[in-house]
């Protein structure tokens, strides 16, 4: 017989309040879940996440205001707007159609859309979005994508921090005190402690990437990490509701 490894006695009761990282719909080049949003809030709740903060793929590949209708469609998900940063003009509409619909954050897809961190377009809809009170949540790799966030006194969440880059992250991250971090590739034995040791544990949002990664992994690594029973209610939700709320 196989034995099955059983992750919730290591959780110790962990409950995700918001995971700031979820997608639905799918990359239509690659295999992978097909992103029903249905399957995902209850693939997350079965995990102990209560809430998610969702984009949607479809925005971010094909149809903006579409996919964006999507993601605001989720039942008891935060809809977080996606913005196509290739087309900046459009972009900078769609903005002010999310902000009038009560939108709280938007996201940049850099990497899927093709976008490279010193074009124009970059740093002009990071403006418009923190001017417009908006929390941005950016994928791409940190040691570049910081820059053009860099001044704007930005509520900025980085997704794809990786540890092998999480030095140059805290040094960006130390002077500027809107710079947060997803905890999805903090998957070190000591990374979630050396972000809270140096800028502190509110910097850190859990971050799952659900349903094209798997939630018990970064769930895991929070639950057995040395901070504090407060500070782990912190990043498992307090951060990212805070953030939302306003308040960097």
């Amino acid at each position: 017989m196989i034995d099955v490894f059983d992750p919730e006695p290591l959780l110790g009761g962990l409950t995700v309040t918001l995971d700031i990282d979820v997608l639905i719909g799918r990359f239509p080049d690659r295999p992978g879940p097909d992103g029903d949003a249905t399957t995902v809030m209850a693939m997350l709740a079965d995990r102990g996440v209560a809430r998610a903060a969702v984009a949607s793929l479809r925005a971010a590949l094909f149809d903006v205001t579409a996919g964006n209708a999507d993601a605001m469609a989720v039942p008891d998900g935060v809809a977080v707007g996606t913005l196509d940063l290739r087309d900046p003009l459009g972009s900078a509409a769609e903005l002010e159609r999310l902000v009038a619909a009560g939108v709280r954050a938007v996201r940049f897809f850099p990497e899927e859309q093709g976008v490279q961190p010193d074009y124009p377009s970059v740093r002009h809809l990071a403006r418009l979005a923190t001017d417009a009170g908006l929390v941005i949540l950016t994928g791409g790799d940190v040691r570049r994508f910081w820059r053009p966030f860099a001044g704007l006194v930005a509520g900025v969440v980085f997704l794809d921090t990786h540890f092998y880059h999480l030095g140059d992250f805290l040094l960006v991250a130390a002077d500027e005190p809107g710079f947060h971090t997803s905890t999805r590739l903090l998957t070190s034995s000591d990374g979630l402690e050396q972000v809270a040791e140096h800028v502190g544990a509110d910097r850190l949002l859990f971050g799952s990437r659900a349903p094209v990664y798997e939630p018990y992994v970064p769930l895991l690594r929070l639950a057995t990490s040395s901070l504090s029973a407060a500070e782990k209610v912190m990043v498992a939700g307090g951060n990212a509701r805070r953030l939302l709320d306003g308040d960097r």
